[in-house]
């Protein structure tokens, strides 16, 4: 087989010609700051979604499979850290996972399927935020005004204008002090949502509790691989380049530091919330615990000013996590549409940069209105987004770079989790998109009920 090109398309020296590059992606951060944007990045209110994905799997095989995506994901993220540094170490320093794409299995066309890729996840992951800022602004008023009059497109309107205001913030290393605070909040309301479960749990007033799951085995298959698109789609984040492309370089060696601080609050936070919300609801749970424990039909099963504040903090996190997962669509906007010679803040380029980050939060959050599928949207982007680009692609971007002896536990390793998680990715998709349909029929358009 032909040796793969190994010019870089992009070099280092028409950089400073990029303002996507110079703008957006500065590479001016440390590696607790990268730690702090893969944090906010996994560790997000997603993870008020884990019972709802156990529902489909079960105690075992869901404390089974969350083990599984947390080891996977780890050696995912570190497979592609090795490959940026190795990359860097011969003066080809890449700063979007298109380019890196793209260089190492030295295709045209794959470039264009990362970037395709990319886009569908951040948008929906834009989305999905909005959404559920919008219902936490929901659920806090409906705690105060019973009988008021606003709707869930009227509250995720207001949400949507916040993240124009806070788009503007002109760089990702601009985001790191939001995202510190973002790393904070997370287990800030993981520390309540879990004390409220065992509070409700050992209360006269505890739900009863069923863990059983569907009685028919082709339903059952479905719920499963739902369950895992939904827990792939909880651990991905796509955008490890571009996180990576923050660091001062030399980059290398920092990400590690960086993932081992996210997955240190991953352990913290993904199996106490897994573990605490399907205890205490087991096959009831919905995609998001706080709506079982603040139910519509009774009364709150925890204090309420607690989950208050929990509601509080996860509608916080959502403007970071909704401002993290802009960065790529800003940096694709900014390397079309600004002059670098011009400057950052010229009016040459803050016009573009309101006009155009402006309409693309006005675009989410029009969707997030229309479409209101949180548990749903989650285990699609997951099946389709994060599977290929997280499960996937790093262990062929490292089998491309460091060739390994075909005969290494390395290679088979990385062989073996692309096939699964290939296969994974197929059935996930096909199951997701077959729930999306079937809960279309439960809602209409601009709704302020979500399905899930």
């Amino acid at each position: 087989m032909a040796e793969p090109p190994k010019v870089d398309p992009f070099p280092e020296n028409r950089r400073e010609e990029d303002a996507g590059a110079v703008f957006t992606l500065q590479s001016k951060g440390e590696w607790w700051h990268a730690g702090y944007h893969l944090t906010t990045a996994i560790v997000g209110p997603t993870i008020l979604t884990l019972p709802y994905a156990f529902k489909g799997l079960g105690w075992g095989l869901g404390f089974f499979c969350l083990t599984v995506m947390a080891a996977v994901t780890f050696y995912s993220y570190y497979l592609m850290s090795k490959v940026l540094d190795h990359c860097e170490k011969n003066g080809r320093r890449h700063i979007r996972f298109r380019e890196l794409a793209a260089d190492v299995l030295g295709s045209g066309w794959m470039f264009y399927f990362v970037i395709f890729i990319q886009t569908a996840i951040n948008t929906g992951i834009g989305i999905g935020a909005i959404l559920l800022a919008g219902q936490c602004l929901e659920i806090l008023y409906s705690n105060l005004f019973p009988n008021g009059s606003l709707k869930l497109y009227e509250f995720i309107a207001m949400v949507t204008l916040a993240m124009i205001v806070l788009s503007q913030l002109p760089s990702f290393h601009s985001l790191r002090h939001i995202n510190l605070g973002s790393l904070i909040l997370s287990l800030g309301y993981t520390f309540l949502v879990v004390g409220a479960c065992i509070y409700a749990g050992t209360s006269k007033n505890a739900p009863s509790r069923e863990y059983s799951l569907e009685s028919s085995k082709l339903t059952r298959v479905f719920s499963a691989f739902t369950s895992i698109s939904i827990l792939a789609a909880i651990f991905g984040n796509g955008i490890l380049p571009e996180i990576q492309a923050t660091l001062a370089p030399p980059a290398t060696g920092k990400m590690v530091k960086g993932l081992v601080m996210c997955y240190s609050v991953i352990f913290i936070t993904f199996y106490s919330a897994a573990a605490s919300g399907y205890w205490l609801f087991g096959n009831k749970s919905n995609s998001n615990i706080l709506n079982s424990l603040m139910p519509d039909d009774g009364p709150s099963l925890a204090p309420v000013w607690v989950l208050g504040l929990a509601v509080i903090f996860v509608l916080l996190q959502l403007f970071a996590i909704g401002l993290v997962y802009s960065q790529v669509a800003y940096e694709i906007m900014e390397k079309q549409s600004a002059d670098v010679k011009q400057g950052m803040f010229s009016r040459r380029n803050l016009v573009p940069r309101l006009i155009l980050r402006t309409l693309y939060m006005i675009f989410c959050g029009f969707f997030a209105a229309m479409l209101p599928f949180f548990g749903d949207i989650s285990a699609v982007v997951g099946a389709i987004g994060f599977i290929p680009l997280d499960f996937i692609l790093p262990m062929l971007l490292y089998n491309m770079t460091y060739k390994p002896a075909k005969l290494s536990l390395t290679y088979w390793i990385n062989i073996s989790i692309i096939i699964i998680f290939t296969g994974t990715g197929i059935m996930g998709s096909f199951s997701s998109i077959r729930q999306l349909v079937l809960d279309a029929n439960k809602f209409k358009l601009f709704s302020s009920d979500v399905v899930g």
